[in-house]
C-alpha cells in the first residue's frame, strides 16, 4: 500500500492512496470460497454448489466488499501510521489515473485541532452572593399561597385581582369577528391574560353591569387581520368573585407536604428548598460566564462533521421534547441547520474542556459523585430511594459524573480568572419568578 497526505485546510486533509488488484483478487477468491460452504441453490445440496457456478452469481458481490474492506483497511492503517484523529467519516472519491495492477483513490475528511491552553488570567468572573433570610422565605410561602388561591362572589364593582366571569362580543366594522366572542368566560384582572385595555375597561364594573368600549390592538397582536385595528366590545360582567389566600397555618402547611401540620417545619424546608435552588442558579450563572471565558482564551476551529452531527442531535433533542408535550413532529419542520449556531459553541466547549479535564486532571471523584446525588436527592420525601436509582445503572450514574466534571472545571477557570463577588436581589436572581 502506497500513501500520500495532502493538508486542505485547517483541519481537512487528503490522503492519496493505492491497493494492489493482485491482494483484491485473493480476497475476492477468498470470500466465494467461504460462500460456497453455505450458499443454497436449486439443484445443488449445501456446500456442493461448485465454486465456478457461486462465481457467476456472487462475484460482483464479493468484489465490492472486498474492495470496500481493502479501502477501509487502507485507510485506517494511514491515519494510526500518521497519528491523525479523524472527525466523521472520510469521503472516498476514486482516482483515474492509477498505475498497472493497483486501484488508487482518495480519502478527504476532516481531523480534530489541536487545542492549546490558553491564559485565563485576564477574564472576569462575577460571582452572585445571596444570603436566604426571612424575607425570602416570607415571598416564596406568599407565591405558594397565592398558587392556592380560591375565589368568593364579591358584591361590588371589580378590581385589580379579582376574577370575573363575563360575556362578551367584538365587531369590526359592525361584523363579530373570529374569536372575539364568548359566554361565561372567566379571567382574573391583573394576570396579563387579556390585553391591558381591555382590563382596564371591565374594571369597576359589578355583576350585572354592561358596557361598550373601544380598542385597538397593539401591532405586533399575534393574529395579523386584527393587529394594529380598532374594533368596539360589548361587554356583560355575569360575577365578580375576590381572591382569597388561605392562611399560614397548620392546614397550609399539612396541604404543602409537613405532615404534623407544623408552620416553623415548613418554614425550614421552604428555606431548605431556596437554598438548594438558589446555590444551584448562582451556580449556573458561574458556568455560563465560565464558558464565555474558555470560548475566549482557546480559540479553535470544529470539524463540520462534529458540527453536524451535534446539530441533527440537538434537532432530535427539540422533536422528542415536542412529542412529550404532546404535539405531533411529523407535521412540524425542525430543521437542524436552526441548532447550527448552538452546535458550534457545544463542539468548540467539548474539546476544551476535554482537553482541560485531561491536563490538570479534574475527573470526578468517586465522594463528588456521592455527595452530588445525597444533594440532588435531599428534595425528594425519599432521598435514599433516589440514590438508589442513581447507583443501580451506570448511564444514570454517567450523568452525575459529567456534572462535577463540570462544577470542577467551573472551580478550577473561577480559580485561575478574576473572580469577583456581587450581590444579588432575589427576584434577580430567581428571575422575577418569585415576585
Amino acid at each position: 500500500m502506497q500513501t500520500n497526505q495532502e493538508t486542505l485546510g485547517a483541519l481537512e486533509r487528503r490522503i492519496d492512496m493505492s491497493v494492489s488488484m493482485a491482494d483484491i483478487d485473493k480476497e475476492v477468491d477468498s470470500r466465494l470460497k467461504r460462500m460456497a460452504r453455505t450458499v443454497k441453490m436449486p439443484g445443488f445440496r449445501p456446500g456442493k454448489v461448485p465454486l465456478k457456478i457461486v462465481a457467476q452469481t456472487y462475484e460482483s458481490q464479493a468484489r465490492s466488499e472486498a474492495i470496500g474492506a481493502a479501502v477501509e483497511k487502507a485507510f485506517g492503517e494511514s491515519v494510526r501510521e500518521q497519528n491523525l484523529r479523524v472527525a466523521g467519516y472520510p469521503r472516498i472519491e476514486p482516482k483515474e489515473a492509477a498505475a498497472e495492477g493497483t486501484l488508487s483513490f482518495s480519502a478527504v475528511f476532516e481531523v480534530y485541532p489541536q487545542v492549546e491552553l490558553g491564559d485565563l488570567s485576564q477574564c472576569k468572573v462575577e460571582r452572585p452572593v445571596l444570603v436566604v433570610g426571612d424575607a425570602e422565605v416570607d415571598k416564596t410561602i406568599e407565591v405558594l399561597r397565592k398558587q392556592r388561591t380560591r375565589f368568593e362572589t364579591a358584591e361590588r364593582a371589580a378590581a385589580d385581582g379579582d376574577r370575573v366571569v363575563i360575556d362578551f362580543a367584538g365587531r369590526k366594522d359592525g361584523e363579530l369577528f373570529e374569536g372575539g366572542q364568548a359566554q361565561d368566560f372567566p379571567f382574573v384582572i391583573g394576570a396579563g391574560s387579556m390585553l391591558k385595555d381591555f382590563e382596564t375597561a371591565v374594571t369597576g364594573l359589578a355583576a350585572g353591569e354592561s358596557k361598550t368600549f373601544d380598542m385597538t390592538f397593539p401591532e405586533d397582536y399575534h393574529a395579523r387581520n386584527l393587529a394594529g385595528q380598532t374594533v368596539q366590545f360589548e361587554v356583560t360582567v355575569k360575577r365578580v368573585e375576590a381572591a382569597v389566600l388561605p392562611a399560614v397555618d397548620a392546614d397550609l402547611a399539612r396541604a404543602l407536604g409537613v405532615a404534623d401540620g407544623d408552620v416553623s417545619k415548613l418554614r425550614d424546608e421552604v428555606r431548605a428548598n431556596l437554598e438548594r435552588e438558589v446555590k444551584r442558579r448562582i451556580q449556573a450563572k458561574i458556568k455560563e460566564q465560565v464558558m464565555d471565558a474558555l470560548l475566549t482564551a482557546n480559540p479553535i476551529e470544529v470539524p463540520k462533521a462534529l458540527i453536524e452531527a451535534e446539530s441533527r442531535q440537538l434537532a432530535e433533542n427539540a422533536k422528542r421534547d415536542l412529542e412529550m408535550r404532546g404535539m405531533k413532529t411529523k407535521d412540524i419542520p425542525v430543521e437542524a441547520a436552526w441548532f447550527t449556531e448552538q452546535a458550534v459553541r457545544r463542539v468548540k466547549l467539548g474539546l476544551i474542556m476535554s482537553e482541560l479535564v485531561k491536563a490538570k486532571e479534574l475527573y470526578a471523584k468517586p465522594e463528588q459523585v456521592r455527595a452530588l446525588v445525597e444533594e440532588m436527592a435531599q428534595s425528594y420525601e425519599d432521598p435514599s430511594e433516589l440514590v438508589r436509582w442513581y447507583y443501580a445503572q451506570p448511564e444514570r450514574l454517567g450523568q452525575a459524573e459529567a456534572v462535577v466534571i463540570e462544577d470542577n472545571v467551573v472551580e478550577w477557570v473561577s480559580a485561575q480568572a478574576q473572580t469577583t463577588e456581587s450581590a444579588v436581589s432575589f427576584d434577580e436572581l430567581m428571575g422575577n419568578n418569585a415576585a
